[in-house]
């Protein structure tokens, strides 16, 4: 697997990944993804099997800290360790752009999720009540590195 920056000319790419494995409520437009891959600090991992797009993660990263905005991997792809691959890639890529510590929200329900996270060092540090458009709860979690 292959892991590249995505830009622009990905965004129909990503589109149709991010439709893989989000709800129709949560869905991420090639719209909306085109408007936030310019965005300052917002770096996005593009995972290849091949020549297939196997997943991607979207970061931020502003001043110490880091967000994972989304991160999701082709049906296809899933239980071969793309997401976890991803993850890693993100974390020294906020650890090299200075951030201390990375944030994201998961889906009370989405302990696949959570256990992804959990191995790689997150911790829950706070609940969003009724987050998302199903009205479920997000966990807050955090990774530190950092001072």
């Amino acid at each position: 697997m292959d892991i590249i920056e995505a830009c622009q000319a990905h965004g129909a790419v990503m589109a149709a990944l991010h439709a893989q494995s989000f709800s129709v409520d949560d869905l991420w437009d090639e719209a909306v993804l085109k408007q936030l891959l310019p965005m300052a600090g917002v770096v996005t991992a593009l995972a290849m099997q091949g020549d297939q797009p196997a997943g991607f993660l979207m970061i931020r990263c502003v001043a110490d800290e880091a967000e994972v905005l989304t991160l999701c991997v082709a049906k296809a792809f899933r239980q071969k360790g793309i997401a976890r691959q991803l993850l890693a890639w993100g974390v020294m890529e906020a650890q090299d752009r200075g951030a201390d510590h990375m944030f994201l929200e998961v889906s009370v329900h989405n302990a696949a999720a959570q256990a992804l996270y959990a191995g790689a060092g997150f911790v829950q540090a706070g609940k969003r009540r009724a987050y998302y458009p199903d009205g479920s709860d997000a966990l807050v979690l955090m990774h530190s590195w950092g001072v």
